[in-house]
């Protein structure tokens, strides 16, 4: 039967100076994601996939964005951006399977729909969080301008995104750094059932590029020609002279958030204004009325591209089912990395402060490979507020050595975009307590990123942290646990000056995210001699600081310091073991330990419920219990925040009660 369309389109189309061959490209592409959508909501019904999130009458903008840019320019999808996927030639089979759950699908079962990327077709996917992408995109921009690659990235969001803190972060980030990126704002009426009217205020969302001193467009997102030409320009002239654009494309989602959602909230008249702006059909009349398409060429394509789906669909549906042993689900949480320790050469040593250790550390971890980029909060020429980067701009040079504007959680995500092009990021936190701003990139997007669909990301970020300095709540936490907790995260806690340059260093050369946790009363309370030439020190090889047979303290940070100060005060032969990492935890070294005592204390700076030292205790009874001769004990912090009066503070901390329940311990 032949489809019947109308000759008359509501849209008004100007084809302009566009071939023909382009304009039927545009066409094709629009009607390859209708066509599977058709497909994806028979199947839902039926069972066959769990959750669709539908795109139908969106497609002009994920089209003509895609089709818009070249095709080695990163992409920043979302649900209802199909288009991207499919005119950037994602194997069809692969893509069902994705949805199926497939082993052949992006994430292998992991994750649905379209959270995945493939940088085989320069595509990197979202996360449900919706802003982090943008960070992200911007910093891909970073990496094409530091490259002067002539390049643009490009990402997605929707109205309701433009609310969430990181949607701003990013714009003025990218404003202020004049990255080459082009954010899309997809309009689409509704955040779920929440219309816009209750979501901002400003007349239109492109107003909001005022505020960031960025151009801003607002275009009909249901007019491909107008997507596509818009963007074209808009892509043109950010290549020559970069700087970021946001364009706000006004469109209308025909059916639910998610299919179970429905669309009873709509308006009916809403609907049907709606739907004789349909960008697929409106998009067809035109060709047809200019002569460019004909109505047998319509059916012939309609039916070429249904029998494709069929056959690709029937290819997934028949894959394997993604039966993963524990071996390699928990393998796929980091990337491999040849973790052999570098041996220094004889070049004498010095004898230097931790901080010095860290400075020298990051000098020669940056002289050693020069895509290695600094940023964080007055770490130019100001030397950061410890001044452990002092002198760095004038060594690397300002795009290297980076000021950024207080927004944490956007420079986590422009550090991701970075490394996803082959540079190594390394952010400073002004103190360790304000990577809380940027939780949710930490902990949902560089933790998960690997095990999602295989992206490394590297990213090493620096944490200044620790009391002892009377410096309150909000300058003195040590929250190492926070992210203990969360897979994909490596932890490093060192607790002298050769161990700080050493598994600086090493974090420098592994590929995965690192957070790097620097105890501040260290930093110039301490000194060592240190090798002047280059090392590297395992991750997760623990350090025995100290020997003795009457027990064990393990402990990291500033709790080897108090440990070995009890045993000196005391004369307490007891084993002293420094952990250097957390995450990878060596625990060989601490059942060695373990079974050498039978009497452990784990101590830790960090209070004590939901610490670590937790974990461990757990580890040593259900592994050790019969080497035990005594009950595994705990000394951390008090369960409240750090107080600022030194008095609070020290009975806050656990120095004290350390020498207590050693004392209890050896006499058990």
């Amino acid at each position: 039967m032949k489809n019947k369309v109308s000759l008359k389109p509501v849209i008004q189309f100007s084809k302009a100076n566009l071939s023909n061959k382009v304009c039927l490209e545009l066409y094709e592409q629009m009607l390859l994601p209708r066509l599977i959508e058709e497909k994806m909501l028979i199947l839902l019904r039926q069972g066959k996939i769990s959750k669709w999130f539908s795109g139908i009458g969106q497609e002009a903008i994920a089209i003509g964005s895609t089709l818009a840019l070249e095709k080695d320019e990163v992409i920043f999808p979302m649900h209802r951006n199909l288009g991207v996927f499919t005119s950037r030639g994602v194997p069809l089979e692969r893509l069902f399977g994705q949805w199926q759950g497939k082993k052949l699908g992006f994430t292998k079962g992991r994750d649905r729909s379209f959270h995945f990327g493939s940088m085989e077709q320069n595509i990197v996917g979202m996360i449900s969080h919706l802003g982090p992408q943008l960070s992200l995109a911007a910093g891909i921009a970073l990496a094409y301008k530091l490259a002067n690659s002539r390049k643009v990235s490009l990402a997605f969001t929707g109205e309701g995104g433009t609310s969430e803190g990181e949607f701003h972060e990013a714009l003025n980030v990218a404003a202020v750094w004049q990255l080459p990126v082009i954010f899309i704002i997809e309009n689409n009426g509704y955040g779920l059932s929440t219309p816009v009217d209750e979501q901002y205020r400003c007349k239109n969302l492109s107003d909001r590029g005022k505020g960031y001193g960025m151009k801003a467009y607002r275009i009909d997102g249901n007019n491909v020609l107008e997507v596509f030409n818009t963007i074209k320009r808009v892509a043109k002239a950010i290549r020559k002279k970069p700087e970021p654009v946001l364009i706000e494309c006004e469109t209308f989602r025909m059916r639910g958030h998610e299919e179970a959602s429905g669309i009873k909230y709509v308006p009916g008249e809403l609907m049907n204004y709606w739907e004789k702006r349909d960008p697929l059909t409106n998009y067809e009349s035109f060709l047809l009325s200019i002569g460019i398409l004909e109505q047998q060429q319509i059916d012939d394509l309609r039916q070429t591209v249904k029998n494709l789906i069929e056959r690709k669909w029937e290819e997934a549906f028949n894959y394997e089912e993604p039966l993963g042993t524990v071996e390699e689900e928990l393998s796929d949480i980091f990337a491999s990395h040849n973790n052999i320790p570098i041996i220094p050469e004889d070049k004498g040593k010095n004898n230097i402060r931790f901080i010095d250790a860290i400075s020298d550390g990051l000098r020669m971890g940056m002289s050693r490979n020069d895509k290695s980029v600094l940023m964080g909060q007055d770490v130019a020429e100001y030397g950061g507020v410890f001044k452990i980067t002092k002198g760095f701009v004038e060594e690397f040079g300002r795009e290297r050595i980076r000021n950024t504007p207080l927004c944490e959680s956007a420079i986590i995500g422009i550090g991701l975009g970075l490394s996803i092009m082959g540079f190594k990021s390394i952010v400073e936190m002004q103190f360790a307590d304000f990577v809380s701003c940027g939780f949710n990139q930490i902990v949902n997007n560089l933790a998960k990123l690997h095990y999602r669909w295989g992206q490394n990301a590297d990213l090493l970020i620096r944490l200044p942290c620790g009391g002892s300095v009377g410096a309150g709540p909000f300058h003195s936490q040590t929250n190492e646990a926070w992210f203990f907790h969360t897979p994909g995260l490596k932890i490093v806690y060192p607790s002298s000056p050769r161990d700080a340059k050493g598994l600086l260093l090493a974090s420098l050369e592994d590929p995965n995210p690192i957070l790097f946790f620097e105890h501040k009363a260290l930093y110039r309370s301490i000194s060592e001699e240190v090798d002047i030439d280059y090392y590297t020190i395992e991750l997760g090889k623990a350090n025995l600081v100290k020997k003795g047979n009457k027990a064990s303290v393990i402990t990291y940070g500033l709790g080897v310091h108090w440990a070995k100060q009890a045993a000196d005060k005391f004369d307490l032969e007891i084993d002293i073991l420094d952990l250097r990492t957390l995450v990878p935890m060596d625990l060989l070294a601490v059942e060695e330990t373990v079974k050498k005592t039978g009497r452990v204390l784990i101590l830790h700076e960090d209070t004590l419920k939901g610490g670590v030292g937790a974990e461990l205790s757990a580890f040593i009874t259900e592994n050790l219990f019969e080497h035990l001769d005594a009950p595994v004990l705990r000394v951390g912090s008090l369960d409240t925040p750090v107080p600022f009066a030194k008095e609070l503070e020290n009975q806050f901390l656990p120095v004290e009660r350390l020498v207590e329940r050693l004392k209890y311990l050896i006499a058990y």
